[in-house]
């Protein structure tokens, strides 16, 4: 413990606790239980970041959270404030992001109010974080959010709490004390597990590496590509592992956006052993596991959740990077493998990849925009996926040089976080290229952030994917033999929708005009809007007809 305070305000108190933690930013909705708190916050080193809704703060704390591996810091009032917090907390719970929630509350001690607002925000919160506390003694702040940011960063990271009464953050306090901020070393995994997994891969006739979300971490990228140049072994990832290891690695062999029958598949289906590293039960495994079938070795912080269709045989659990680079210095003990078959599906899957993308019709395909985004964006430009069909043809089809460079969610895979994801992204990387990539029906869920966005004077593309419904909900309706009925809808006129925010709005009308238009929206700089129709009949005839039809003999 270090410095010591005496005579501190709590809410002065707790805003040194979290610059001591390193706090750069509070996004937020504050009301009037917060005041005491806005008023310790003015003169802190702490950026005050106030959105136009509290679902926008949270997704933009988790987003920084997850791009830096520090904690990202939302605020909101009691009752309905809080409840707007629910959805982000669910949001970086499951996709693992580093995320504290600092939420007021009227009187605990006196309150003439009876149960006005009054909801147990607490006792909401306590199912979808990892910690969620009621600040009951000013005293005890320092412990409580060194206690709350040590879980929220802790493998597996997510969501905590801190619930500061108006009262409490009004009382002075005589004596309080910051904590040292340190960060644990994780343990390695036994030499016995090791041993054990070096056996299984040199039994194997034909192992897969599969990259999980729990992989995307400095030291294990690196760890991860001293480990394939080892091996030759080819690897997959999960949507949310997608970006791990480049896409045009030569050992890369596809995305698992889809839960079986795609082309990387048939890899699947002929390996003996699985390598699955980084492994989240919020997405589940690309492959179901038979009794007597393939063998799985699970490397990763935490122990399997084991179920009906994920029962590895042995788990290597500790630290990940130190876990890969003990095999990889034993991998000169191993006979090469015969990767043949697998290079097939790998040329296989990259010529599906280029397939349609010259497309020249008009409403675009999904193909066709996946593939011209590419050409704009650097390999340092981030995606920022709102949730919708064509989430899934960015997964498959998109191409990746850098980690971090696809934000997408298969977590919770909520709608409206792609442009305050990407609004965080431009924050933190002001000299990358950001693009939010959004449908109309997400775009529109949290669209007044386009105010934030130009208040906080970003360079930011927002593309909005129009097909006047919810298109991926209406595809699963039509492949399920439902009628095509309730999900269609109108759309406001988006270029003078951005265009009334200060930003800058674009309609394609051409397939042609799609490149330069983008092109010149990052070249000028600020927010752009640019509306974009999309053709969504291709979702059948490749996600389905011909995946149906495909042969595994390649």
């Amino acid at each position: 413990m270090s410095a010591k305070y005496t005579n501190i305000k709590a809410s002065d108190l707790m805003v040194r606790a979290l610059e001591n933690e390193g706090v750069e930013y509070i996004f937020g909705v504050p009301g009037e239980e917060n005041l005491d708190f806005l008023e310790s916050l003015r003169e802190s080193s702490i950026k005050l970041i106030l959105t136009r809704h509290e679902q926008g703060a949270g997704f933009m704390a988790a987003t920084y959270g997850r791009l830096t591996g520090k904690v990202g810091v939302c605020l909101a009032t009691l009752g309905p404030g809080a409840t707007n917090f629910v959805t982000p907390a669910a949001y970086a719970q499951l996709g693992a992001m580093p995320m504290l929630m600092i939420t007021g509350q009227k009187p605990i001690k006196a309150s003439k109010q009876g149960r006005f607002q009054i909801v147990d925000i607490v006792a909401m919160m306590q199912p979808i974080t990892k910690f969620a506390k009621q600040v009951v003694n000013g005293q005890t702040i320092p412990s409580i959010v060194r206690e709350a940011i040590r879980l929220a960063e802790q493998e597996r990271p997510g969501a905590v709490h801190i619930e500061l009464p108006e009262d409490i953050a009004a009382e002075n306090v005589e004596e309080a004390n910051l904590f040292e901020v340190n960060v644990p070393r994780r343990p390695g995994c036994a030499d016995k597990s090791i041993d054990e997994a070096m056996a299984m891969i040199k039994a194997a006739k034909s192992p897969l590496l599969l990259v999980g979300a729990g992989a995307n971490r400095k030291r294990i990228k690196a760890a991860l590509e001293d480990f394939i140049d080892a091996s030759k072994i080819l690897f997959f990832n999960t949507q949310m592992g997608k970006g791990v290891i480049a896409g045009f690695h030569e050992h890369y062999l596809g995305t698992a956006a889809l839960s079986d029958g795609d082309y990387l598949h048939c890899a699947i289906d002929r390996a003996d052993l699985v390598i699955n590293v980084g492994h989240d039960v919020i997405e589940k495994p690309p492959f179901f596991m038979e009794h007597g079938g393939l063998k799985v070795i699970h490397i990763n912080f935490s122990p399997a959740e084991v179920d009906d269709v994920y029962f590895p045989q042995l788990e290597l659990v500790g630290d990940i990077a130190a876990t890969l680079e003990a095999i990889t210095a034993q991998y000169d003990t191993v006979e090469p493998h015969d990767f043949a078959f697998f290079h097939r599906v790998r040329n296989e899957v990259m010529q599906q990849i280029k397939e349609g993308a010259d497309e020249p019709r008009f409403p675009m395909t999904p193909q066709r925009i996946v593939a011209d985004v590419r050409k704009v964006m650097p390999e340092d430009g981030i995606i920022a996926l709102d949730n919708g069909m064509y989430k899934i043809w960015f997964a498959r089809n998109y191409l990746t040089t850098q980690p971090n460079t696809v934000l997408l969610d298969n977590a919770l895979a909520t709608m409206g976080a792609g442009l305050p994801s990407a609004m965080m992204a431009s924050m933190l990387y002001p000299e990358r290229r950001i693009m939010a990539i959004c449908g109309d029906g997400g775009f529109m869920m949290n669209s007044q952030e386009m105010e934030t966005a130009v208040r906080l004077k970003l360079n930011l593309v927002v593309l909005i994917l129009r097909d006047n419904s919810y298109g991926m909900i209406r595809w699963k309706q039509k492949v399920g033999g439902f009628a095509d009925w309730g999900l269609e809808y109108g759309n406001p006129d988006f270029v003078e929708y951005a265009n009334s925010y200060g930003a800058h709005g674009h309609r394609i009308k051409a397939t042609q005009d799609f490149v330069a238009t983008m092109e010149k929206c990052f070249e000028d700089g600020g927010v752009h809007l640019v509306e974009a129709p999309i053709d969504y009949s291709e979702n059948t005839r490749v996600l389905i007809d011909e995946l149906a039809t495909r042969a595994c003999v390649i």
